[in-house]
Formats: C-alpha cells, sequence, structure tokens
C-alpha cells in the first residue's frame, strides 16, 4: 500500500494509530521507518548523525536500527526538520538557570500531534470515580465533573515549559470550568505556588465533595507540603482525587525520597498512595510514560512497583552503556525512547536517566553521572556539527 510520505500524511497516519484499539508491532516498524526517512531528508544534523554511523535510508528493516540523539544534542543544535520561519513554539527543559536550556521546535502540525498523543494515555492512567469511555485523538474522553488543579505556572507565564503545555491541554480537554494554575513567576524567574488559592480550592472540594486532581512536579508537592505543615493545615481530599507527580528537584527545593513524598502527601492531603501517579515525561519527546497504579486499582490488581510504561507509540529501550545493546530483564542501563508522535524532531532519544528493564516498562533510577554510552548510535557534539 503507498503512502502519503510527507510530514502531513505521517501526522494522519500517526492519528489513526493512536485511535487503534490494539495497534501492532507491524504498524508500529512501518510508521517509524517512514519517519526516520522523513528526518533524513529534512533534519541537517539527524542527517549527518547517520553519515556518520554509516546508517543510509534505505539499508533500515527495523526501529530498533534507527541512530539516537542524545539529549545533550539539544542544548547546542538545532534538532528539527522546521525551517525558522516554520518554528511557531520551543519548548525549553526545565532545568537550573545555570543551565543551558535544550530547545524542542514545534509548529501547529506537530503541536497537534503532540496532544493527541498526551491525552488519552492522561485519560488511561488518571481516571476519577468510575471508568473512564476510551479516547480517541479526536474525541478524547471527559472525565466527569473533573477539577484540575495545576501547580504549576500558567502557560502566558511558562510559554516554553512543555509541562505547562501538557497540564494546559488536558484541562481544555477534561477538566471542568473551575480548574486552574496556582502557580506564579518571581523576578529571577523561579517558580512559585500560591498556597492560600490551593487551600481554598482544596476546602472548596472537600466541602462539596468532590473529587480534584493535583498536578505538578516532586518540587511543586515539597512547596505545597511545607507550607501546609507550618500552618498545620490537613485535608482529606474525596474518594477518586488523585495526584499526579512528574519527579524532578532540580535544585528548587529540598529533595525527598519517593516514598517519603507519597507518605507526606497521603498525610497532609488524604490521597492513598494507590491514587498517586507518577509520569515520566521530558522537553526532548511528545509522549509520556506513567505507573499502573490506578490502573490496577481499578481492575482490583494489587499495585506492583511503580515501573513505567509508554503507550504503544512509544516504545523504551534499557541500552548498555558499555556495549550499546538492550540489557536484560532486570539489569540496569541508559533509557532510549523511540516515539513516533517526535514529529518534527527526532524519534529516537538516547537520555541521560538510568533504569531498570521491567519486562515491557522500567523501573527509574535517575540521573547517571556520567550520561552518554559509548557502544552505542551516539557521538560527540563536535562530530554532529561537522
Amino acid at each position: 500500500m503507498s503512502h502519503d510520505l510527507t510530514f502531513a500524511g505521517y501526522a494522519a497516519r500517526l492519528r489513526q494509530f493512536i485511535d487503534e484499539p490494539a495497534p501492532d508491532d507491524a504498524q508500529f516498524n512501518a510508521l517509524a521507518l517512514d519517519l526516520f526517512g522523513l528526518q533524513f531528508e529534512h533534519s541537517p544534523v539527524f542527517r549527518r548523525l547517520c553519515q556518520h554511523r554509516g546508517v543510509a535510508r534505505a539499508s533500515l528493516l527495523d526501529w530498533r536500527q534507527i541512530p539516537a540523539v542524545p539529549t545533550s544534542a539539544f542544548k547546542e543544535l538545532e534538532v528539527t526538520s522546521l525551517p525558522p520561519d516554520e518554528r511557531t513554539a520551543v519548548f525549553h527543559s526545565s532545568g537550573t538557570t545555570e543551565q543551558k536550556p535544550s530547545r524542542h521546535f514545534h509548529n501547529a502540525e506537530s503541536l497537534a500531534v503532540y496532544e493527541a498523543s498526551l491525552r488519552p494515555w492522561f485519560a488511561a492512567h488518571l481516571r476519577v470515580g468510575q471508568c473512564v469511555p476510551p479516547a480517541t485523538s479526536s474525541q478524547p474522553a471527559r472525565l466527569p465533573d473533573l477539577r484540575l488543579l495545576a501547580l504549576t505556572p500558567s502557560p502566558c507565564l511558562a510559554p516554553h515549559s512543555s509541562l505547562v503545555h501538557m497540564f494546559d491541554t488536558v484541562r481544555r480537554a477534561f477538566g471542568g470550568t473551575d480548574s486552574f494554575f496556582a502557580g506564579g513567576m518571581d523576578a529571577s524567574g523561579a517558580w512559585t505556588l500560591d498556597v492560600d488559592a490551593v487551600a481554598f480550592a482544596l476546602r472548596e472540594c472537600v466541602s462539596a465533595q468532590r473529587p480534584v486532581v493535583l498536578l505538578g512536579t516532586a518540587f511543586n508537592y515539597v512547596h505545597l507540603l511545607d507550607a501546609l505543615t507550618v500552618q498545620a493545615i490537613q485535608f482529606n481530599l474525596p474518594a477518586g482525587s488523585r495526584v499526579m507527580e512528574t519527579g524532578g528537584y532540580k535544585g528548587r527545593s529540598r529533595v525527598i525520597p519517593k516514598a517519603e513524598l507519597h507518605a507526606l502527601i497521603t498525610q497532609r492531603l488524604g490521597v492513598p498512595t494507590s491514587h498517586i501517579v507518577c509520569e515520566y515525561g521530558m522537553s526532548e519527546l511528545s509522549s509520556q510514560a506513567y505507573d499502573l497504579a490506578i490502573r490496577h486499582r481499578a481492575s482490583g490488581i494489587a499495585p506492583p512497583p511503580r515501573y513505567f510504561h509508554f503507550p504503544p507509540w512509544a516504545r523504551a529501550q534499557i541500552i548498555s552503556p558499555e556495549t550499546g545493546r538492550e540489557v536484560a530483564d532486570g539489569e540496569t542501563g541508559l533509557i532510549r525512547v523511540y516515539d513516533l508522535a517526535n514529529v518534527r524532531s527526532v524519534l529516537a532519544i538516547q537520555t541521560g536517566d538510568l533504569g531498570v528493564r521491567r519486562g515491557n516498562g522500567f523501573e527509574l533510577l535517575g540521573r547517571a553521572s556520567a550520561a552518554e554510552p559509548r557502544g552505542c548510535s551516539l557521538m560527540s557534539l563536535e562530530d554532529l556539527t561537522l
């Protein structure tokens, strides 16, 4: 079957794949190879990477052979197929202000794919009260009377945050009219939190016995919990409420081990750990991974350890830094992600995060001290700029 081998044609096929009830591996492989061809042709940085590795467009038969670009390249180079005049949005990584951020460029079409990717996977993992009807990219499921409370700044204050854009996308798709962003930004650009506004909204939810979903980073929750502790405020949020926690501190608060943070959330907010969902994502990706806490609870299955799973249109591999090959189940390596929704950058991303392979998911360990593997499809930035 012939396909429209343009970015627009690929995006249309991907959205159909996202809507499939049970997309298969052959479809994933075909889409990955077609996207590889488009990115090879239109992304100079990616083409140099492939040429350095001796990889030609016609030589690949399997998505696992596609060279991965390190996240560090997004800091120094324009890893994109979009010409400058078509870059209508850019997401930056959320490191400290002293670090040079990564840049992930988008246009309206690639942003639409990003949103189509995040909505159904969010709906599948953050369900409230009753089961959520199946969502599609064109008709996302609506959660019943859902109040979303984001602990981050709003999109107008943080227009380059992919996380904020994600929260705004799910607010528009699933949230009630009284959903809002409780974060702000100080003169230095650091994120702040209006704790009084959060506490007022949570009291309303308790009074009305209406479930609420809190969305934020680990450091957002530390700021909130510390303030509630100082003020001796404690909530017992209504059944069906839940917390989405994205992890990451980046020097913005004291660091708390995840189990301790979740215990404090349960203590101060009354949300059981079974309704605290962890998310893994980054500005260089367009799809997110979640743990299965609430999905297992809804199925009556005892929650396993917090292993992350990407949607069917993204695949994670755990790569040995020594050999460049995928490790065996239970072994540790660096997380590599193949994301079909990364339409206008590159689909294969080599992260600097350590993980343990757990079946078709992974356990996140944190940042690697030496982030770049030697034996896999990576090179120095000097090689990429030749």
